[in-house]
């Protein structure tokens, strides 16, 4: 399988600049379900994990359901 590219993604990038916009609002839907998104989140170290989380209010991969 490819490695991910959610670290660099376009797609993130317009939610982070606007996250009012509609590509930024089907972003952060996106990353409710994708499966890339679950794969890279559950990658990363815990610390960096629930950063990302409490950004993007994904309580699913803070640990604190």
């Amino acid at each position: 399988m490819a490695s991910s590219n959610c670290a660099n993604c376009g797609f993130r990038a317009k939610y982070d600049n606007n996250p009012k916009s509609i590509l930024g609002r089907l972003w952060r839907w996106h990353a409710g379900w994708c499966p890339g998104w679950k794969s890279y989140m559950t990658s990363l170290p815990d610390d960096e994990r629930i950063q990302l989380a409490e950004k993007y209010k994904l309580k699913k991969y803070t640990g604190k359901l």
